[in-house]
């Protein structure tokens, strides 16, 4: 029988044009000009999970996205694995800052470029090909099940429904949830993450008089959104980089000296991290180096604003409204609905007379999340990584955010494994995103080895 790492050197270029067809699907989840994409997206990962040797995988409708779900059970007195991942990716504009078409995969050197190369299907792929590998060479050690979901980035509402129906959760019991949605330090240091932040996001709009009017005629006389927006989301930092919404810290946890320690034991290049940005500066929370900053503390961030003429040439308008989407990445303990609720009753308290605030939040958001590090699976993944990457994995906490391993651990009772082979130069959710080929297949070694591991344990 053939061993799997010769398996994967045999159906390398298989593994990369199957990875290639699934980067070409437009999946975008929230443009809903994309729904037939997502049906598209959905139904190769099922035919995918069945050609890899799944007992059975099929789709979950729901109001939204499809899920799918597939399973190997090869013998329920074995450890349980259930494998997340997400189909669904981001919009690719602006499409001219890239160097080439986001839904053309192209490789260059040891990387792929397109959108949702990193994030998630080439990292979620892994798992596929994991499968396939275990079940081809006869050394599949656990049984495996499969939950794939289509809106990981707008939040993951259908999943969560899915999940507070007591129903459908005989279906998804496992010992462990693992997940590969995340980053590692560099391809010569292994990590794995142990907490995420939560996340709260809004979008607000200002509006002063009942329609745009001449800046000439009207111009220092009426209120203008713009300008007014401007300050009040400027209003919502202090000269320390402090968010100044009441109460915003109230829950947020002071870690021990030797936690920040412990955290800023990470490798970390600072001038490296600051050239590959191409800024001469870091800023932020006055107080905090940069890894504690983007891993511990809470953030607030405008990510997109809008209003009047923004097309060529000059059009002297005085807008009728202003228009900010606003994100809010929450420390553990913070409590997503009562943060919204802050920020929703402060900015609105930020609006002059003469100007109306409305603010829509787009989900519920989500808490932070901290994993166990004592958990059998964390054990499973810590010495997969030091026997495929020759290196004993860091610990991390990362700064964004997976909305439903919260709801997992909440509705299941089962804590996530988080074993991710991205690298934070992937460039997810921007331009020119891309994955290595290399933490690619390293990866199906090292979820193999997870495996292996796992078995393990629990025959101890």
């Amino acid at each position: 029988m053939m061993h799997t790492s010769d398996y994967i050197a045999k159906y390398k270029s298989r593994f990369i044009e199957e990875l290639m067809a699934f980067l070409r699907i437009p999946s975008i989840s929230t443009m809903p000009e994309h729904k037939q994409d997502i049906k598209q997206a959905a139904n190769f990962i099922k035919d995918q999970l069945v050609a890899a040797g799944a007992d059975k995988a099929w789709i979950i409708e729901t109001t939204g996205h499809p899920l799918v779900y597939g399973e190997k059970i090869i013998d329920r007195q074995l450890p349980t694995v259930l494998v997340y991942g997400h189909y669904d990716v981001q919009p690719a504009e602006p499409y001219e800052l890239w160097n080439s078409k986001p839904f053309e995969p192209l490789i260059k050197g040891d990387k792929i470029f397109a959108r949702g190369a990193a994030d998630d299907k080439g990292q979620f792929y892994i798992h596929v090909k994991a499968l396939e590998t275990m079940i081809a060479t006869q050394s599949l050690p656990c049984n495996i099940k499969f939950l794939i979901e289509g809106e990981e980035e707008m939040g993951s509402g259908s999943l969560t429904n899915f999940l507070e129906d007591s129903a459908n959760h005989n279906l998804l019991q496992a010992d462990a949830i693992l997940v590969s949605d995340t980053t590692i330090i560099s391809m010569d240091q292994p990590s794995l993450t142990t907490g995420l932040r939560g996340i709260v996001y809004l979008e607000v709009t200002l509006t002063g008089a009942n329609r745009d009017l001449h800046s000439g005629v009207y111009g220092g006389a009426v209120a203008n959104p713009i300008n007014i927006l401007c300050k009040m989301l400027a209003a919502l930092h202090d000269e320390n980089g402090h968010i100044t919404i009441p109460g915003f810290y109230d829950e947020v946890p002071d870690l021990t000296v030797a936690e920040r320690a412990e955290l800023n034991s990470i490798p970390f290049d600072l001038e490296a991290y600051k050239q590959t940005l191409g800024i001469n500066e870091v800023i932020g929370e006055k107080g905090y180096t940069t890894l504690e900053r983007v891993g511990i503390r809470p953030s607030l961030d405008v990510n997109g604003i809008w209003g009047g003429y923004i097309g060529t040439g000059a059009k002297t308008v005085l807008p009728s409204q202003a228009h900010a989407k606003v994100s809010m990445r929450l420390a553990p303990n913070q409590d997503a609905q009562k943060v919204m609720n802050a920020f929703v009753s402060y900015f609105s308290s930020l609006a002059p007379k003469g100007t109306q605030v409305a603010i829509k939040p787009y989900h519920g958001g989500c808490n932070a999340v901290v994993l166990d590090k004592n958990s059998l699976a964390f054990r499973a993944a810590e010495n997969a990584f030091e026997t495929v990457w020759g290196k004993h994995p860091f610990t991390t906490r990362e700064g964004g955010s997976i909305p439903i391993i919260a709801k997992f651990k909440e509705k299941l009772g089962t804590d996530a494994v988080l074993m991710g082979f991205g690298l934070d130069t992937d460039a997810i959710h921007s331009p020119n995103e891309h994955f290595s080929l290399i933490a690619f297949f390293k990866g199906i070694s090292t979820v193999i080895k997870f495996y292996e591991n796992l078995a393990a344990l629990y025959k101890k």
